[in-house]
């Protein structure tokens, strides 16, 4: 989940470019594209996707066998899947100090979330009930990682970055620890919602979803989206998988509750688990 296999890439390129004797304007018009593009390309400040490699290749005449490796790498580096086995046997602290390392470089933050409260709006009581689920963690693994998402938290309060997080309304209800724990949890929603840097909407269940909530996903400046599933979680920086998680993001959004009647739909979800809890 670093920039280094773009820059690789990037360098590569440009290493190519050289040897030919080409320019890199005269590349660039061959390949389509304009010779600023290229330069970012070739200093890894922009993510090629595979058809501007090959077009980049075509350019400058690369054997078949030499465009085919150069075009795995582009797929590897566009795409990364790390099974969530191989984050436990790192430690799964370790990937909440990498997630925080990621969104400190974000000034925008979206965040799609149709399975837990997003990480950043967790209480502490619901964090160790997140990291209690089966398989469960040694006492000391999951202390440290808790301690390792409660520290990413702190990132909210910078006024330079702004986040927009959507959360369907079954998340609100979906019991993963008892029902005071879960009250304390909506009242923090409700609190940070205020944020003048967060913005909060509920996917209510009584209205018509324009898609299925298939994954959640976070969407980093524009530069990179997070997917989780079942067995891994995926990194993708290929920037027409970013516009597809834009444009869904987007039409979620379109169909959100806001404001007024968010808070309205949380406080109702809120005062059902005190009701239970009272009832107990």
């Amino acid at each position: 989940m670093n920039d280094s296999p773009q820059r690789d890439l990037g360098a590569a390129l440009r290493a190519l470019r050289i040897a030919s004797g080409r320019t890199g304007d005269s590349v660039a018009r061959s390949a389509a594209m304009s010779a600023g593009k290229l330069s970012k390309i070739e200093n890894g400040r922009t993510l090629p996707s595979v058809r501007d490699v090959e077009l980049i290749l075509t350019a400058l005449g690369v054997s078949e066998q030499a465009k085919a490796e150069f075009l795995r790498t582009a797929r590897a580096t566009a795409t990364e899947t790390t099974a969530w086995r191989v984050l436990r046997r790192m430690g799964p602290w370790k990937h909440q100090k990498a997630i925080k390392a990621i969104e400190d470089r974000t000034t925008e933050l979206r965040l799609f979330q149709g399975q837990l409260i997003p990480g950043l709006l967790q209480t502490p009581e619901y964090v160790r009930a997140v990291f209690s689920v089966p398989p469960a963690l040694p006492d000391e693994t999951r202390a440290k990682t808790v301690a390792a998402r409660l520290e990413r938290q702190s990132v909210l309060y910078d006024p330079q970055r702004s986040f927009h997080f959507l959360i369907c309304e079954h998340v609100l209800r979906w019991r993963i620890c008892e029902s005071a724990v879960m009250a304390m949890q909506l009242d923090r929603l409700k609190s940070l919602s205020r944020l003048p840097n967060v913005a909060l909407g509920v996917l209510p269940l009584n209205r018509r979803m324009p898609d299925f909530p298939m994954t959640c996903f976070s969407i980093h400046d524009e530069r990179l989206v997070l997917v989780e599933t079942f067995h891994s979680e995926i990194t993708t920086r290929d920037p027409r998988d970013i516009e597809t998680y834009l444009r869904t993001f987007d039409a979620f959004s379109s169909a959100a509750l806001y404001g007024t009647e968010m808070l309205r739909l949380v406080s109702g979800v809120r005062d059902e688990f005190l009701r239970e809890q009272e009832r107990s």
